[in-house]
C-alpha cells in the first residue's frame, strides 16, 4: 500500500471500536487561558442575511460570473431527514470551464439552531480528504458547543466525489481491501513493481468507473462548489468551520473569495506551500513525536507493557512491525493483520488522547499474538465495517490528493532520502519515504503543485494548531497564519489531532466567542 495519511479520523468511528474493545478511557486536559467568554454574546454579521432558519427560505445572492447564474440562483429544496434535520441537493457544474455541460449534485444537511435568535448558517467541513460534512454536521452535538449550536444552522455537506454528493468509485471491495493490507515499504524491486501496478490500477480503476468526474475532484473545484452553496444559502458572507484537510479546502475558498469570508475557523491546518517531500517529513515526524508521547505515557505510568523507557520502548514497536511484515497475524473474521493495516491500526488512536488506553490493550494483544484489536482500529482508519467499506472516503484521499498535487519521486530518489526519512521518524519513516510515489502511476496529471495562499482583504480568519499533532503539526498552522493576511493564530499545548473540542476551556471559548460573538483576540493565543 501506498500510504498517503488522512489529515481526519472520525471520533465517532473510533468511539464504536474502542468501546468494542472495552478500552475506551475518557481523558479531560483543561488548560488555563484568561482569554474569551464561556457565554458569548451572538452578533451577526456586518453583511450577513437573516438565518437560513427551517420556517423560510431565504433569497438567493447572485454572482459576478453570468455563465453560473443558473447555479447560485437555484432554490434549495429542503425535505425533512433525520427526524429534526433538513436534507436537500445543490446542482453543479462537473467542469467550471463549462458550465454549460454536465452536472453533478452534492448532499446537503442542515441541523437548525436551537437558540431562539439564529444569526446565520456555518458550513462546517470534517477533513480526509473524503470524510463526510453531511455526516459531520448531523453528530454536531459531539463536534461544537452549545454556544455554535444555539447561534447557527449547522450545515454540512458532502464536496464533489464523496458520499452521499455524486461519488468517485475506484475499486471493488475485495480490491480495497488487497490496498490496504499490502506492504507499505516494499524492501525488494520486486515488491516496489508490485505495488507500482497497484497505484496503476487504482488509478485507472477510476477512471474506468467514474469517467470524467476522476479528473474534476479537486479542492479548487470543491471550493467553488462551497460558494454556490453560500448563494443558495441566502447568504453574504461565508461562516466556516473547517478541521485538518478542512482548512486547505477552507483556506483555498479564501484565497478564491476573500471578500465573502466572514468568520472562518480552519484547525488542524496544512500548509499549502510545502512541497511533496518536506511535507511527508514534517507528517513523519508529527506522528514519531505523537507516538513517543503515547509511549512516554505508558512508561510513566509505571509497568508499560512495551519497555522500561521511551527508547526501548520504541524499539518494540518498530521490531513489532517488521515481525508482521514477515508473518501477519490473525485477525477477526478469517482475516489477518499484515504490516499496512498495523501501521494504520497505530494511527488511528494517535489522533486523539482519549484512545490510549484502547491503544494499549490491542498492541499488547498484537504482542502475544492476536492481531483483531488492531485490525479493527485499522478498519475504523478507512471506514470499513463488518461487511465492507462504509464510504468512499478512501478511494475519494486518493483522487482528490493527487489531483491536488501531482509531484512524486522516482524509486531511486526514495531510497536516496531513506536515511532522512529514518531520521525524522524510526518507526514509520520509510512508509513516509515510499508514499512519495503515490501519485506518479495515478490515471489523472493535473501539473499543479503547491501554492501560497494569502486571502488579501480578507476579514480576519482565525487558524488553529496544536504542539503534538500527528496529522497537522502545530508548525503547519503557523505557516498558515502567516500567509494568510489576516490570520490570528491559536496555539493548543496538547496531544491528538486538532484542538476544539478536544478538552481545553481556553480553545473552545476563543473560538465561540469569535464565531458568535465576532470578538477577534488582539494577536497569538496560546492555549
Amino acid at each position: 500500500m501506498t500510504v498517503i495519511p488522512r489529515r481526519s479520523v472520525r471520533r465517532a468511528a473510533l468511539r464504536r471500536t474502542s468501546a468494542a474493545a472495552g478500552a475506551l478511557v475518557l481523558v479531560t486536559s483543561l488548560a488555563s487561558c484568561t482569554f474569551g467568554k464561556s457565554d458569548p454574546e451572538p452578533k451577526p454579521l456586518d453583511s450577513a442575511s437573516a438565518s437560513t432558519g427551517s420556517s423560510s427560505t431565504p433569497e438567493p445572492t447572485a454572482t459576478t460570473d453570468p455563465a453560473l447564474a443558473k447555479y447560485y440562483d437555484q432554490t434549495l429544496d429542503w425535505s425533512t431527514c433525520r427526524s429534526t434535520m433538513r436534507c436537500a441537493e445543490l446542482t453543479v457544474p462537473l467542469d467550471y470551464a463549462k458550465p454549460d455541460g454536465d452536472t453533478i449534485t452534492l448532499s446537503v444537511l442542515e441541523v437548525p439552531a436551537t437558540g431562539d435568535n439564529p444569526i446565520g448558517a456555518m458550513l462546517v467541513n470534517p477533513g480526509g480528504p473524503g470524510g463526510s460534512g453531511v455526516d459531520y454536521a448531523a453528530n454536531a452535538t459531539h463536534y461544537f458547543g452549545e454556544p455554535l449550536r444555539q447561534s447557527f444552522d449547522i450545515v454540512g455537506f458532502d464536496p464533489r466525489g464523496v458520499g452521499r454528493s455524486t461519488p468517485i468509485d475506484c475499486l471493488t471491495d475485495q480490491q480495497l481491501d488487497t490496498f490496504v493490507a499490502s506492504d507499505p515499504d516494499p524492501d525488494t524491486s520486486a515488491e516496489m513493481r508490485q505495488a507500482d501496478q497497484m497505484m496503476t490500477q487504482f488509478g485507472q480503476g477510476c477512471l474506468q468507473r467514474s469517467g470524467d468526474l476522476t479528473r474534476h475532484v479537486s479542492t479548487e473545484e470543491a471550493a467553488r462548489d462551497m460558494d454556490i452553496l453560500r448563494g443558495a444559502l441566502g447568504q453574504e458572507k461565508m461562516v466556516y468551520f473547517g478541521a485538518s484537510y478542512g482548512t486547505f479546502l477552507g483556506a483555498t475558498y479564501a484565497d478564491l473569495f476573500p471578500e465573502r469570508v466572514g468568520r472562518m475557523v480552519l484547525d488542524g491546518a496544512i500548509d499549502p506551500t510545502m512541497d511533496l517531500v518536506d511535507t511527508s517529513l514534517v507528517q513523519a515526524k508529527g506522528f514519531e513525536v505523537a507516538l513517543r508521547a503515547y509511549v512516554q505515557n505508558c512508561v510513566d505510568n509505571g509497568g508499560c507493557y512495551l519497555g522500561n523507557d521511551v527508547d526501548s520502548a520504541m524499539l518494540t514497536i518498530r521490531n513489532f512491525l517488521d515481525q508482521v511484515d514477515k508473518k501477519p497475524l490473525p485477525g477477526s473474521g478469517g482475516r489477518m493483520l499484515t504490516e499496512g493495516e498495523a501501521v494504520l491500526g497505530i494511527w488511528a488512536p494517535l489522533y486523539n488522547r482519549d484512545y490510549w488506553s484502547a491503544l494499549d490493550t490491542a498492541l499488547s494483544q498484537a504482542l502475544n499474538g492476536n492481531g483483531a484489536t488492531l485490525l479493527s482500529f485499522a478498519d475504523a482508519y478507512v471506514s470499513r465495517g463488518p461487511n465492507g467499506y462504509l464510504d468512499n472516503s478512501s478511494e475519494a484521499l486518493y483522487a482528490v490528493n493527487c489531483l491536488d498535487n501531482d509531484e512524486s519521486v522516482s524509486d531511486a530518489e526514495v531510497k536516496k532520502l531513506e536515511p532522512k526519512f529514518e531520521e525524522a521518524s524510526p518507526t514509520f519513516g520509510r512508509v513516509f519515504d515510499y508514499g512519495l510515489t503515490a501519485c506518479r502511476n495515478w490515471s489523472v496529471h493535473s501539473g499543479k503543485g503547491p501554492e501560497k495562499l494569502t486571502a488579501p482583504g480578507a476579514a480576519p480568519i482565525m487558524v488553529i494548531g496544536t504542539t503534538r499533532d500527528p496529522a497537522t503539526p502545530l508548525e503547519w498552522a503557523e505557516a498558515l497564519a502567516n500567509q494568510l493576511e489576516s490570520a490570528v493564530l491559536v496555539r493548543r499545548d496538547g496531544d491528538g489531532h486538532t484542538g476544539y473540542g478536544a478538552g481545553n476551556q481556553c480553545v473552545d471559548d476563543t473560538v465561540e466567542s469569535y464565531l458568535v460573538s465576532g470578538t477577534v483576540p488582539d494577536g497569538t493565543v496560546d492555549c
